[in-house]
C-alpha cells in the first residue's frame, strides 16, 4: 500500500485546525500529521514530524505566515505550502504575497460558503497537488515585477461597447503554480499586445486581486473579465473564480460570457470550456499555451484548438512546479511544442506580431513543426 501524503495544519484556530483535519483525513491517501496554533510551534513540529505538506494561515499570533513562508522557503529542506486565508480585500492581498513568497497553492479558510462536499474535495485536492510541487522551480522564478512601467502610458480600458474582431486571440490555461507562471508570461507581452483570455484555477474574490496585482505590473490592461467583456487588444481578462469564460463570435466582435454550468475536470473555471469555445473562433488566429498545473484540464480544448488551426505551446517539464496539464497536452499531441517558461513569453510576442502573417511558419531561432492540421478558413 502506498505511503499517504502527511501533512501539518497550522493555523491558530481550533476550529479551522479541526475542520481541515477532518477533510484531510477523510481523503484515502492523506493523514494529518500534526496540527500547529501558531508558526513558532510549526517550525518545532517539522523537524519532529518531517510533513509532506503544510497548510498555512496567513493571520497568526507571534509570527505571521508571511514571515514564517520565507523562512520555510530559506531552510535546507523547504515544503510545499497550501495558503489558508480569507476572503477579505487584506486576506486575498497577502494570500498573493504568499504565492510569491513560495507557497504553491492558496485555499478559503473554512466557512466562506459552498457546498460541503465540494469544499472539502477542493481543499484536498489542493493538497494533493502541492505534495507534487518541485519547489526548486520556485526559486528559480521571479516574481511580479515589472519595473519602469507607468501607468498613464497605458491605454485605457475600452468601453463595453467596444466592437470589432482582434487579428490574433491568444488562449492562456493554468493551475498549481501558474499565478507566477501566468505572471512571468503576461510581463513579457507589449501594452498593444492581442488580447489574451485567461483561466487560472483560483478560488472566488482571489481572481480579482490577482487580477489587479497583474494590472498594476504588466504593461498590458488585466481585469477580472466580467459578463459582455469585449475581446479587446492591449486587454487581459482572467476568468473569475467559480465561473467558466467562454469567447463568443458576434456581428460586431468578440466578447466573453461567464456561466456557471456544471464543473468540467472538477474545474470552474475550467481551461478546457475556454479553450473548446476559441476553437470556434473563424475571424481572429488562434494561439493557446497550457501552463503549470494539476490534472488534465486543457489538453483535450488544446487539440481542439490543434485541430482549428491554432498555434500551440505547453510550458515544459523542467520548468513547471507541476507537470501535469502541460504533460497531458503534449501526450495528446494537443502542443506543437514543449517551451520552458521564461521563453514563452517572447515566444508569443514572435508568434503574433512582426509580419502580415505572424502566426505563419516556424519562430526565429526555434523550429515548430508544422501543424497536424489546418484552417482553410484562416489561411495559416
Amino acid at each position: 500500500m502506498s505511503t499517504k501524503i502527511r501533512v501539518l495544519v497550522v493555523d491558530d484556530s481550533a476550529l479551522v485546525r479541526r475542520i481541515l483535519s477532518d477533510a484531510i483525513n477523510s481523503a484515502p491517501d492523506l493523514t494529518v500529521a500534526g496540527t500547529a496554533p501558531d508558526a513558532i510551534v510549526a517550525l518545532e513540529m517539522i523537524q519532529q514530524l518531517n510533513p509532506d505538506v503544510v497548510t498555512l494561515d496567513l493571520e497568526m499570533p507571534r509570527m505571521d505566515g508571511i514571515t514564517f513562508l520565507r523562512k520555510l522557503m530559506s531552510s535546507p529542506r523547504p515544503l510545499p505550502v497550501v495558503v489558508v486565508s480569507s476572503l477579505a480585500q487584506a486576506g486575498c492581498r497577502a494570500a498573493l504575497e504568499a504565492l510569491e513568497a513560495g507557497a504553491v497553492e492558496v485555499m478559503a479558510k473554512p466557512g466562506n460558503g459552498g457546498a460541503l462536499a465540494d469544499l472539502r474535495y477542493s481543499r484536498t485536492a489542493k493538497i494533493r497537488a502541492a505534495s507534487q510541487a518541485r519547489l526548486s522551480v520556485r526559486t528559480r522564478r521571479q516574481t511580479l515585477t515589472a519595473p519602469g512601467i507607468v501607468p498613464q502610458q497605458r491605454a485605457a480600458l475600452p468601453a463595453r461597447t467596444a466592437t470589432g474582431f482582434p487579428s490574433v486571440l491568444i488562449a492562456i490555461g493554468a493551475s498549481t503554480g501558474g499565478t507566477e507562471a501566468v505572471a512571468q508570461v503576461l510581463q513579457e507581452l507589449p501594452a498593444n499586445s492581442p488580447p489574451v483570455l485567461i483561466v487560472q484555477h483560483i478560488p472566488p474574490v482571489f481572481s480579482r486581486a490577482f487580477a489587479q496585482r497583474l494590472d498594476q505590473n504588466c504593461a498590458m490592461r488585466v481585469k477580472e473579465a466580467e459578463d459582455g467583456d469585449p475581446v479587446t487588444p492591449g486587454v487581459a481578462l482572467i476568468a473569475p473564480g467559480d465561473y467558466h469564460m467562454i469567447a463568443v463570435e458576434g456581428s460586431r466582435g468578440l466578447t466573453v460570457r461567464l456561466t456557471q454550468t456544471e464543473k468540467v475536470c472538477y474545474q470552474r473555471p475550467a481551461v478546457d470550456v475556454l479553450f473548446d469555445s476559441v476553437a470556434k473562433i473563424r475571424r481572429s488566429k488562434l494561439v493557446g499555451v497550457v501552463l503549470t498545473g494539476m490534472g488534465s484540464d486543457g489538453a483535450e480544448g488544446l487539440l481542439k484548438m490543434r485541430r482549428a488551426g491554432a498555434r500551440t505551446l505547453a510550458q515544459d517539464e523542467a520548468t513547471c512546479v507541476v507537470f501535469g496539464m502541460p504533460k497531458q497536452a503534449i501526450a495528446n499531441g494537443a502542443a506543437e511544442r514543449a517551451v520552458p517558461l521564461p521563453q514563452i513569453g517572447r515566444m508569443l510576442c514572435s508568434l503574433t506580431g512582426g509580419s502580415s502573417n505572424p502566426l505563419r511558419g516556424s519562430l526565429p531561432g526555434v523550429a515548430i513543426p508544422a501543424l497536424g492540421a489546418t484552417s482553410p478558413d484562416r489561411g495559416y
